[in-house]
């Protein structure tokens, strides 16, 4: 009996555990968003929750877009903390005002889904404007940044929600308070510095502290230095870069005590947030500080167009530097990061631009060209009679998602080789001849830009060849320049844009691991969602694509032939990077269309850059896309998915149209988004 008496204890015992996370499981939460909003407000970062519930940063985050729930124990953990920080948030003094206030009236009904909410309807009542007491603000400022509006004085909007009025009317005083208000961004990674303020003037704030509405220098982009803002600031001891005040400036004094006093301006009067990669829609002050630092959670604090974000992004996941002991071992220096890009390096003759001088000289067929593919071809006559549709389907951040892993040059000179044999794990450019190449027709060559076969020898990256020897051929290159020293050092960087690409995107209502046919339905709906998401998706988009650019910048100014300029003397101007990635998307992508036509019988008509075009019977992509055995498409081909790598619809036509298209010499795949013919 005392054993049997043992066994209904334990038996009891996990009973009451069943109920006790069954209960757990129904403790009420705050809505996402307003799980984000308790974070920011107390200025804890996703890491410091995680600390305390036990957990991983990442589930913070999936917590806070809605994309999981907490469970059992942790649950209750963590409606305690949100519980904990209303509190806090709330002052005593306010509460006997705020429980004689009427009950609000209920929120009219959305069809909207609740995570797509980010930014409050129109109808919510916006956080109170906290008055400035003598030196006691009733708001701390809090995050990375402050959005600058004016009615009859300036006020700042911070990413919380919460506003403060500010004790100045120029631009020196709104400087010097954000050197002391403590906003900043986190470092993004153990040797990252701690990022700068951003300061965001709206068109009234610029006004108010004697900004011109619009810059007379339509070319150089920059005040005049005879202004008086500039004098103003040279009288108080600030700096600007070599760019000077222009729509993003940056304001600095010189470093005192090993401390940074510096401060990113954005002037949106002169185009700081709706030109180079910025397409925000025009927003209020609160709005505007809300998305912007969303940016900055997910990417980093904006710095200048997408493409200087994406650039910047490049350097604080992998900083040059990082502390080391000095040889004799008493002190510390500054020492070299492993893995990441160090010093400037000159590219090998066939990787520079036509415009560096090295390539003063050079023939063109020396000039190595690995780009992305603008081709076309007719429709065979059996397409044309079988198939009355076109149907595009464009990779997800194909070029971003090409970064991940790829072993590129670091940190040494290009050597020189002479006949070498290829050995597709070191990252390089080789000559070679693949003339010989067994290609079909029906589909782009994946060794041109043009998509038609090479006609003689040519420069190309190491992806390129190591397909080539993938489909069989016998890789022979006649000379190459190699890169001794190489890592993953995009990969960091690609998982980062991935992971805010992705959290937007379920913001959004779009979510991972859905039916191709669930995926293409919430697609269609993307356009009509909030417009301040689908700016903040555009951004992230714009910030992979541009700092990929940024890694073969040209000259920004008109200067003589085979001069020098600015941008190659940065550790991260290296196009045989570009170059090496350009070629992995475009292999990628023959990839999955050699597998395609495997299993459809279906080649593309025409490519351009990422997008690709395929007959279709019916006007969907599901068309053309093998449904696979769950639905989510086959491993291999080109499948429907919100994935960096896997694509989107991006337009149907008629065959009728792809015929007249192709007739004028175009490339249908260029205008089939937007094409109304």
């Amino acid at each position: 009996m005392a054993e049997k008496h043992g066994d209904e204890n334990e038996l009891c015992a996990r009973v009451d555990t069943l109920l006790a996370d069954l209960s757990a499981q129904r403790i009420p939460l705050p809505v996402p968003r307003e799980r984000t909003r308790l974070r920011r407000a107390a200025g804890l970062s996703t890491g410091q929750i995680a600390d305390a519930l036990d957990c991983r940063p990442q589930d913070v985050e999936a917590w806070e877009t809605g994309t999981r729930e907490p469970l059992t124990a942790r649950r209750a953990a963590y409606a305690r903390l949100l519980e904990g920080l209303t509190t806090l948030e709330r002052p005593e003094q306010d509460e006997p005002s705020a429980r004689q206030q009427a009950p609000a009236a209920p929120a009219p009904a959305t069809d909207r889904p609740e995570q797509t909410a980010l930014f409050p309807a129109a109808h919510e009542t916006p956080p109170p404007l906290h008055r400035l007491p003598a030196r006691k603000p009733s708001v701390t400022p809090a995050g990375p940044l402050a959005v600058i509006d004016h009615t009859d004085t300036l006020i700042a909007h911070f990413t919380n929600g919460t506003r403060l009025p500010l004790d100045t009317d120029h631009l020196v005083g709104l400087l010097q308070w954000t050197l002391g208000s403590g906003l900043r961004r986190e470092k993004l990674t153990a040797y990252d510095r701690d990022g700068d303020p951003l300061i965001v003037l709206t068109p009234a704030a610029s006004t108010a502290v004697g900004l011109p509405a619009v810059l007379d220098d339509r070319v150089g982009l920059r005040l005049a230095d005879s202004h008086p803002i500039i004098t103003q600031l040279r009288q108080a001891g600030f700096r600007l870069t070599r760019r000077g005040f222009g729509p993003w400036p940056r304001v600095y004094r010189p470093i005192k005590n090993n401390k940074r006093a510096s401060v990113q301006l954005a002037v949106t009067a002169w185009g700081a947030l709706s030109q180079d990669g910025w397409n925000l829609p025009s927003l209020p002050p609160a709005d505007l500080a809300r998305v912007l630092g969303t940016y900055t959670d997910r990417l980093l604090t904006p710095r200048g167009s997408t493409a200087v974000c994406g650039e910047e992004l490049m350097t604080a996941l992998r900083p040059p530097t990082r502390p080391g002991r000095d040889p004799d071992g008493t002190g510390w220096i500054s020492a070299p990061h492993r893995g990441a890009l160090h010093e400037p390096l000159e590219p090998a003759p066939p990787e520079a631009p036509d415009a560096h001088p090295l390539a003063q000289g050079r023939p063109p067929e020396q000039a190595m060209e690995e780009e992305a593919w603008d081709w076309s071809r007719p429709p065979t006559e059996q397409e044309s009679t079988d198939f009355p549709h076109i149907v595009g389907l464009d990779t997800n951040l194909a070029f971003v998602a090409s970064a991940s892993g790829a072993s590129v040059g670091l940190n040494a000179s290009p050597r020189h080789v002479i006949a070498p044999a290829f050995d597709k794990k070191v990252p390089g450019c080789w000559y070679c001849d693949l003339t010989r190449a067994p290609l079909d027709p029906r589909l782009p060559s994946p060794f041109t830009a043009t998509g038609e076969a090479p006609t003689g020898p040519a420069w190309y990256a190491t992806p390129t060849l190591a397909y080539a020897q993938e489909l069989g051929m016998d890789v022979k290159p006649i000379e190459a320049y190699l890169r001794d020293d190489h890592g993953p050092y995009l990969t960091p960087w690609y998982e980062r844009l991935r992971d805010a690409y992705l959290a937007t995107m379920a913001d959004l209502g779009v979510h991972q691991k859905i039916s191709q046919a669930d995926y293409l339905t919430a697609m269609k709906t993307l356009a009509t969602a909030d417009p301040a998401l689908l700016g903040l998706l555009a951004a992230i988009k714009a910030t992979g694509k541009g700092g990929l650019g940024k890694l073969r910048e040209g000259p920004r100014e008109i200067t003589a032939p085979y001069t020098r300029w600015p941008a190659l003397d940065k550790p991260t101007w290296r196009p045989d990077i570009r170059a090496a990635v350009v070629s992995r998307t475009r292999v990628n992508l023959h990839r999955k269309m050699r597998k395609m036509a495997e299993e459809t019988g279906r080649y593309p008509l025409a490519v351009l850059s990422d997008c690709a075009l395929y007959p279709a019977r019916t006007p969907t992509a599901l068309d053309v896309v093998p449904s696979g055995p769950d639905e989510q498409g086959m491993p291999g081909c080109l499948r429907l998915g919100v994935n960096p790598g896997l694509a989107k619809e991006e337009g149907v036509q008629t065959m009728v149209w792809y015929q007249h298209q192709h007739a004028q010499g175009l490339n249908p795949a260029r205008y089939i988004k937007d094409s109304t013919a």
